[in-house]
């Protein structure tokens, strides 16, 4: 992790609010999952592509969660406060967009899942013939690479390449997407060359990512907002073939490493409890598979295609 989470109380939160001068901040509403998440930000930068990441969200809306991302020389880099209670969080320093949008999906997911009993997966979701699959594992694992392996296959649509969110009704896992446009790497064509002609188009930042419309690749079409969950998929660097997984080794790899999610701003004995409800509902009604990275990413691909394929 490049950023340590500090927990504040509403009185750090006012003093804080009182040291910026609003006069001087871009502010941007954006919806993520039915929340709207406001941003204050002093750059340009961060304000475009947060623009260009989420959906819009109308300015009259109230904010349910509110993100500051400031340069301040008081803060060292990457410093993150946040207070639980009013749901603000401050970002100064940052070198790295991917971590503000990370920290706003981990926000919105705060919100969801005290009062909408709704969960957050660090994870690529994906849709083949109506029957969702998600991909998660340790960052470095392929998952996200493996994700556009799978789109290279016109019968399967996006959900979410980084972040979904989902909820339990009956029998049935709904997983939603989180995002509008998506933060990928500059070296994707060198798995897929296929995505050079997207990759060409795009604004890449220092840290060469940027934010695509991934339309202008696959089509319209193959961009869905929902899917009913059927598989997970737990990708690892670190194990051999294929296996499946009973809901109780899946929930014992998940929790051990903090659900592959190194964004979740808060980790209370209540937030362990509720995650682990949420996800020990998910594992009862999905097939989990530990899957050992194979070879280079097409042969990975293959493996994942025929678990796909049943």
């Amino acid at each position: 992790m490049g950023y340590e989470i500090v927990l504040i109380d509403s009185a750090e939160k006012d003093r804080l609010i009182g040291a910026v001068d609003r006069s001087k901040l871009y502010e941007v509403r954006s919806e993520i999952y039915g929340c709207c998440i406001k941003l204050l930000t002093d750059s340009n930068a961060v304000k475009h592509r947060f623009s260009e990441n989420f959906f819009f969200a109308s300015q009259s809306i109230r904010s349910h969660g509110r993100l500051f991302v400031l340069h301040d020389d008081a803060f060292p880099e990457n410093a993150v406060r946040y207070d639980s209670l009013s749901k603000t969080a401050f970002l100064y320093n940052m070198t790295y967009y991917g971590w503000v949008k990370s920290i706003a999906l981990g926000l919105s997911g705060d919100i969801l899942e005290d009062g909408h009993g709704i969960a957050s997966c660090h994870g690529a979701c994906l849709d083949r013939n109506g029957e969702g699959f998600a991909i998660v594992g340790m960052s470095g694992a392929g998952k996200t690479t493996q994700t556009y392996g799978f789109l290279l296959d016109p019968t399967v649509r996006a959900i979410a390449d980084d972040w979904f969110f989902f909820r339990i009704f009956g029998d049935e896992v709904l997983a939603y997407s989180s995002e509008k446009n998506f933060y990928i790497r500059a070296d994707l064509a060198a798995a897929w060359p296929e995505f050079a002609p997207l990759l060409q188009k795009a604004d890449y930042d220092a840290e060469g990512r940027a934010v695509v419309d991934l339309r202008w690749a696959i089509g319209k079409g193959r961009i869905f907002p929902l899917t009913t969950l059927r598989r997970l998929l737990i990708l690892t660097p670190d194990a051999e073939g294929v296996r499946r997984l009973s809901t109780e080794e899946a929930l014992f790899i998940l929790e051990t490493n903090s659900y592959f999610n190194p964004h979740l701003l808060v980790k209370s004995g209540y937030k362990a409890g509720i995650r682990q409800q949420y996800y020990r509902s998910l594992l009862e009604r999905v097939e989990v598979t530990l899957v050992g990275r194979k070879g280079t990413p097409a042969e990975t691909l293959a493996v994942l295609h025929e678990i796909i394929n049943g």
